[in-house]
């Protein structure tokens, strides 16, 4: 005889709420292989497949939809953008199925973003892609930043630290032999031989405040929202590998006929051409083209 009595009605709650957990379990690693399996299809039949590029504010939705989905058209792909606020939720969609690819990082974010984050997305190729830009209402060059001018600069910590590589590039200021240029600040200046004053700003501020300073250093996606002309610009940071923003998809639509097809435009003759007679001619340009 047993020691202890299931009464009935406990009995049958218990294998209620076992089944509901079970069920419950079943149902989130359904989701989960769901997304975890997502293709993009093949074009067949003469039909187009919907691709839905994930993008943030600033340029890329543009260069999407004017460029990019263009020509890729008449490969069976009919391309829409999804804007997202932040840039957290483009990769987390990504990852996830609800999108299918996105166009708004630079590889060194997205490197550290997959690995932070657990995710299994890939660049299927670098798009020109506008750098941080010298701009100023009055002077015409680097070298006519006079004695004493007032620079303004973002002051998040990324762009901040940004900016001053690129004062630095154009030696108009000197940082400590020791310090992790991703993490430069103002402390940071060793050398500013025309007494430049900088002046800290909100990134969305800077290009307005070009009426009040002298220079602003101002983010690619801030001057393109600004309405600010790359052409204009007194000097663009030097862009290396690491800052050219790529075309991300999934890991397992990377050999998909789609991932192939992007990857080969994106270094193709067609776009090229297309870019340099577009609003994007003067952005800077893929590492990978030759």
């Amino acid at each position: 005889m047993s020691l202890f009595t299931v009464h009935p009605v406990k009995k049958a709650l218990a294998a209620t709420i076992a089944g509901l957990a079970i069920l419950a379990t079943g149902a989130c690693g359904s989701s989960s292989d769901a997304s975890a399996d997502k293709h993009i299809a093949e074009p067949a039949d003469n039909k187009t497949v919907q691709i839905t590029v994930g993008v943030c504010a600033g340029p890329y939705g543009d260069l999407v939809n004017e460029v990019i989905a263009p020509l890729l058209k008449d490969d069976g792909y009919e391309l829409k953008t999804k804007e997202f606020s932040d840039y957290v939720q483009p990769d987390k969609a990504l990852a996830s199925g609800s999108i299918d690819a996105n166009l708004m990082q630079h590889i060194n974010y997205l490197t550290k973003f997959k690995a932070d984050n657990n995710l299994d997305l890939e660049s299927i190729g670098q798009v020109p892609t506008l750098g941080l830009g010298i701009y100023s209402n009055s002077i015409k060059s680097i070298d006519a930043i006079p004695d004493g001018a007032t620079i303004a600069i973002a002051n998040d910590a990324s762009n901040l630290a940004r900016s001053l590589g690129v004062l630095e590039q154009q030696h108009l200021v000197t940082l400590n032999d020791n310090v992790d240029a991703t993490k430069a600040t103002v402390n940071d200046v060793a050398s500013n031989p025309k007494h430049l004053n900088l002046k800290t700003l909100d990134a969305a501020q800077l290009a307005r405040s070009l009426d009040t300073v002298d220079v602003a250093l101002v983010p690619g996606n801030y001057s393109w929202a600004a309405g600010l002309d790359p052409a204009d610009a007194l000097a663009f940071e030097e862009q290396t590998e690491g800052v050219i923003n790529v075309f991300v998809v999934r890991g397992n639509d990377v050999g998909s006929d789609f991932g192939k097809t992007v990857n080969q435009l994106l270094n193709s003759d067609e776009f090229k051409d297309a870019i340099a007679n577009s609003q994007f001619k003067n952005f800077g340009k893929p590492t990978t083209w030759k």
